[in-house]
């Protein structure tokens, strides 16, 4: 089956998705974040209520395999709220892993299978932490991968080339974290070499490094455009990310542009007392966005552009 997305309530036409917001954490628990993981149900379905009265409908939760995803609580969430919920598979940056933990000494070939069980078969209710795996029913329906700042180690590697092998067999898009925008083109690069076109890859936090030029080069190759740090004023005034869209736009590459806040951290987000807090995209930014690129740019980076980057393409 082509032409879907997978949610973790099963697969739905991407039209069917509304206006997206393409990078958020729902469950989180980190050995790089000790003291903000969040993890509570009730406190997850306030935040994405505020979402949805901000007028986005769906949420792509890039929370990868470790790292304390419930997808039940995702499940729950989704249903509670009638928000649709993209889970994520896939492996972040060395950072997030500790020594010792089993993504390190796993070969390829069972770090491959993890994820392909994943997003065919149902995400591990207990999030492959073992001793046997319990499959759900619900499925991933994107690879989540991840590069160091400047580097990709040789494990990191590892992982890029599982999830490429993954994505091959399954048809699934894959997005890859780039630490503070860096690694672009090497990961489309190595990505590529796996057999994923840049056209199946979403390039995450490349609004850390608002460089246009190198921006409009990634996108020219095919890649999606993930700005993913709204509201995250500590890296630059929204108004820098405004220009770079304007820049995307009038280049010919704003189908190519996606949005989202990526509030990682319980200290972010309301439901936890905290900010800016996921509605910041569709309260305060989309207006601005919509004043500045126009109505159609602005349906095209929420809807149409997300709809065809998390479209499951042709399998092997």
């Amino acid at each position: 089956m082509n032409g879907f997305v997978m949610t973790v309530l099963g697969p739905v036409d991407p039209a069917g998705l509304g206006a997206v917001d393409a990078h958020e954490h729902l469950f989180l628990h980190s050995a790089a974040l000790q003291g903000d993981q969040f993890g509570d149900v009730d406190a997850m379905a306030r935040e994405v209520e505020s979402v949805q009265a901000s007028g986005i409908d769906t949420i792509v939760e890039l929370t990868p395999v470790g790292l304390g995803r419930s997808v039940t609580g995702l499940a729950a969430v989704s249903r509670q709220t009638g928000v649709h919920v993209v889970a994520a598979t896939g492996y972040h940056r060395d950072a997030h892993y500790p020594a010792g933990h089993w993504v390190y000494r796993e070969p390829a070939s069972v770090l491959e299978e993890v994820l392909v069980a994943d997003l065919t078969s149902g995400i591990d209710g207990r999030d492959w932490q073992g001793p046997q795996p319990s499959p759900s029913s619900h499925r991933a329906g994107i690879i989540k991968l991840g590069a160091s700042y400047q580097r990709a180690s040789a494990a990191e590697r590892l992982r890029l080339s599982a999830g490429a092998a993954a994505a091959r067999r399954t048809g699934a898009p894959v997005a890859v974290h780039c630490e503070i925008g860096t690694m672009g083109p090497e990961l489309l690069d190595l990505l590529a070499d796996d057999g994923v076109p840049a056209n199946r890859v979403l390039l995450a936090h490349l609004d850390r490094n608002p460089d246009p030029g190198l921006h409009a080069e990634l996108a020219a190759r095919g890649a999606y455009l993930l700005y993913d740090t709204v509201g995250r004023i500590k890296y630059r005034p929204d108004s820098v990310l405004l220009e770079l869209i304007g820049r995307m736009v009038d280049g010919g590459y704003g189908d190519k542009v996606l949005l989202g806040t990526d509030v990682g951290r319980r200290s972010q987000l309301r439901a936890y007392g905290g900010g800016p807090g996921m509605a910041v995209l569709g309260e305060t930014f989309v207006p601005r966005l919509r004043a500045l690129a126009g109505d159609d740019a602005t349906a095209a980076i929420l809807r149409t552009n997300p709809w065809t980057a998390l479209t499951w393409s042709a399998s092997e």
